[in-house]
């Protein structure tokens, strides 16, 4: 068991992991603009542009997730697709061995606007669902960072019967959609739904060569219970993507006050088990992504230091 208090500033980086797990395990946090970072070690001083931090960010992280593109649906006439200053500066900013996971925008993958949009549009059909034309776009302006993203992932909310009537549904709109995409990326899949965590599932992944996003949180069964009960099956590329998002992200935020410098919820058990499952992957030669959110215990950058603790054992 891990045992754990308050921790002072002390270098915390992946590049320390022994040569079997470097090549294959990229470890990050899902987005990086904190500037208390500070406290524990991982930034010098604060930046104007959230940018502007990446370089220090790399020199404790291989890895990083792109989170704000995933917040693009403005209106039925209005999508916010990536600026080009972010992307060249991401690309230049991050060392050549650096990879990126990259949210792809929810106005590709919201069935219906928010119901917490505004009142002409809060739960209505989103004209840009599953949109080839917005996803090419959407590919076209990554292009400067191309070499440095490891895997897109299409996030899907909650699809209740009314979003999407069935799982056969979920194949017969989805599959098509997957058959049009550029060869150019490697794509996974987020979904909310734990009742289509079956075999036909992982199929449906496997014919469209796509992945899936493990995730530890938002009500989804536990990452390394899933792979668990169905194996590599569960994985139908050698990309993986594990995702530790927390499971009570508002009482998490009420204990730090959105300060992410503090472990304020232990969860010691999860992180022995991610590390377990890492290692069960590693060796089959799966390139892993392990993405911390701070809503996991209260700091992703000391919940990836509790793991390479773990892993340096």
């Amino acid at each position: 068991m891990l045992l754990y208090c308050s921790m002072k500033p002390s270098p915390i980086s992946v590049y320390q992991l022994a040569p079997g797990f470097k090549s294959h395990l990229h470890i990050g946090t899902c987005s990086w603009n904190y500037p208390e970072w500070q406290e524990i070690g991982i930034y010098s001083h604060k930046q104007s542009k959230h940018y502007e931090y990446l370089p220090e960010y790399a020199e404790h992280f291989d890895s990083a997730e792109i989170d704000q593109w995933f917040w693009s649906l403005e209106s039925p006439e209005s999508v916010r697709l990536p600026k080009e200053e972010d992307v060249e500066a991401y690309s230049r900013l991050t060392p050549d061995t650096f990879r990126f996971t990259v949210k792809a925008p929810n106005s590709i993958t919201l069935t219906h606007f928010y119901k917490q949009a505004s009142r002409e549009l809060a739960e209505k059909p989103n004209p840009h669902f599953l949109s080839r034309k917005l996803m090419t776009a959407f590919s076209k302006s990554l292009e400067p960072l191309k070499n440095k993203i490891g895997v897109i992932m299409f996030e899907f909310e909650y699809l209740n019967k009314s979003k999407m009537p069935s799982l056969d549904a979920f194949f017969d709109q989805v599959g098509p959609f997957l058959d049009d995409l550029s060869g150019d990326y490697q794509y996974a899949i987020e979904i909310r739904n734990p009742n289509y965590l079956k075999e036909e599932y992982f199929d449906f992944l496997k014919k469209h060569k796509t992945g899936h996003v493990l995730v530890d949180g938002y009500y989804m069964p536990p990452a390394s219970g899933v792979f668990q009960k169905f194996g590599t099956a569960s994985l139908p590329t050698k990309t993986a993507v594990i995702r530790l998002l927390g499971s009570d992200r508002q009482g998490i935020e009420k204990k730090t006050r959105k300060h992410w410098t503090e472990i304020v919820d232990p969860r010691d058990k999860t992180i022995e088990e991610i590390s377990e499952l890492i290692k069960k992957l590693i060796p089959k030669k799966f390139d892993v992504y392990a993405n911390f959110n701070n809503h996991l215990e209260g700091s992703a950058p000391l919940s990836i230091q509790k793991l390479l603790e773990v892993l340096a054992r």
